[in-house]
């Protein structure tokens, strides 16, 4: 169930009920006549309760305007794929570690959650953002919608922000189900045709007893169950679908769903400022 044991972050954001009807909607309709500005008119634009400590950013850069369409100016999980760059730095990035995102005309930084580029309804949690992948970000953001080009940054010790990744956009779903796999192993202690004593997969009878619905497997291909606990330093019964060696090694899958956190930061340090200032997007 996508809306099980969600954080309470997921409480501070909005959700469509269906993104690309909405997304169709918002970039077909027309504004009333006097609301926007045609190409080639001249247009003079007063700048209101700004802070004072903004001006030196501003002074002699060119600055771009945008408007915001609908929606965008809510919060949301926003989700871009986006593949290794060919001149990046050749070591792994670790899931969750700080990046600067130039998304479209916004620039944010945030700590995003990796997972596979597929098209099932679950995709594998990715721990390493390699070499020549392509993987999907997820993050809290502000709502756009696609198409808008990404690019991602990586903020070196003194190297200032170097580009890592380049992709797109995909969409504006908290629903997305980001599953990390763990795998408890054990040894088979004692075996007679299809039963087995294992042990060192747990060491009392409350977890034998709390995972002993879930199917076990073995290296070997052999597939079977729990039958029951035997005393209390976590040795257990077991019945395999055939005989089993006692070299094989046994193996429960455990499956746990990936939520992004918030930390989310619309002023990434412009390395280009003096004294670290922060830019604003």
């Amino acid at each position: 169930d996508t809306k099980e044991n969600l954080p309470h972050d997921y409480a501070r954001i909005f959700q469509f009920e269906n993104f690309l009807r909405t997304r169709k909607r918002v970039l077909t309709e027309e504004l009333p006549e006097g609301t926007y500005a045609e190409v080639g008119w001249y247009v003079k634009v007063v700048l209101k309760n700004v802070g004072a400590h903004l001006k030196p950013q501003f002074e002699g850069r060119i600055l771009s305007m945008s408007s915001l369409l609908p929606h965008e100016h809510r919060m949301s999980v926003i989700n871009m794929a986006v593949r290794r760059s060919q001149i990046s730095h050749n070591l792994p990035v670790k899931s969750k570690s700080r990046l600067v995102f130039q998304c479209g005309w916004r620039r944010f930084a945030a700590q995003p959650v990796f997972s596979q580029h597929t098209t099932g309804s679950k995709h594998k949690y990715e721990r390493y953002f390699r070499e020549s992948s392509t993987v999907v970000m997820t993050t809290f953001a502000p709502i756009m919608f696609p198409p808008a080009p990404v690019l991602v940054f990586q903020d070196l010790p003194g190297q200032g922000h170097s580009l890592l990744a380049t992709g797109t956009l995909l969409d504006a779903n908290p629903d997305r189900m980001i599953i990390k796999r763990t795998i408890l192993s054990g040894h088979p202690f004692k075996v007679h045709k299809r039963t087995a004593t294992v042990r060192f997969m747990f060491f009392n009878r409350e977890d034998i007893a709390w995972f002993k619905p879930i199917e076990l497997r073995t290296k070997q291909g052999r597939r079977g169950h729990i039958k029951e606990p035997l005393g209390t330093h976590g040795h257990m019964k077991c019945i395999f679908d055939g005989q089993i060696s006692q070299q094989d090694t046994v193996m429960l899958n455990l499956y746990k769903r990936v939520f992004p956190k918030w930390n989310y930061d619309p002023y990434p340090v412009d390395p280009e400022q003096p004294d670290g200032q922060k830019m604003e997007s």
